[in-house]
């Protein structure tokens, strides 16, 4: 079954909604730029709050960073108290293989060409641990980090997913179309910021479930 990941979390209200509709992954942004950016100290309360009233049934904790220092990756996400982090800006496989297993990359290809170039350049640090996507394929835009609600090129997502075990696919998705991208492109997983919202950074508990279900089919 399609994973489902609900980016851009920023109150606990909102991650307990997502997680009690299903929700495998949940992302938090700490790119200060971001409309949905949660500083660390919040960040730590509201996965400590969560854990505290979900236990195991915890869905998995993943920090978006943007060309941060590898050292503040590291301890923002032991502070947390993230299980993965998501390396959204651009960074070098060498920052990756830093992380020691707990990054993985996200791209937005312009082209084929970069799409398939990025997967063979990251293909050395992709994770391991299945909880984790290999890599997460986004929508290319000129100036933004995702969250951008502009849709990944199907034959791109196509030509990265027979590469790589576990493509996340991001850009675009909502409610009324993810159905139809995870049928056509069936990756592992779907991220989803802006496609649940009912403005940045807060989320509309009727669009995730929603999502989540369709996603889910």
């Amino acid at each position: 079954m399609t994973k489902v990941k609900i980016c851009g979390i920023t109150s606990l209200d909102d991650a307990l909604t997502a997680a009690e509709a299903g929700a495998d992954m949940l992302g938090l942004n700490f790119f200060k730029q971001s409309p949905r950016y949660i500083k660390p100290d919040a960040a730590r309360e509201l996965c400590g709050g969560l854990r505290a009233q979900l236990g195991p049934a915890c869905p998995v904790l993943v920090g978006v960073f943007v060309n941060e220092l590898v050292s503040n990756v590291s301890l923002i996400t032991s502070q947390v108290g993230l299980d993965f982090a998501q390396l959204s800006g651009d960074e070098s496989d060498a920052m990756v293989a830093e992380l020691h297993g707990i990054g993985f990359k996200a791209i937005r290809p312009m082209n084929m060409a970069m799409a398939l170039d990025d997967m063979q350049y990251f293909r050395k640090t992709m994770p391991t641990n299945e909880r984790a996507p290999s890599l997460l394929l986004d929508a290319y835009h000129p100036k933004l980090f995702g969250g951008t609600g502009e849709e990944a090129n199907v034959e791109v997502a196509l030509a990265v997913k027979e590469q790589v075990p576990r493509l996340m696919l991001a850009g675009g998705l909502n409610p009324d179309n993810v159905a139809a991208r995870v049928a056509a492109i069936e990756p592992w997983g779907v991220d989803v910021a802006s496609g649940v919202e009912s403005e940045p950074g807060a989320k509309d508990a009727a669009l995730v479930q929603a999502f989540i279900a369709a996603a889910k089919g």
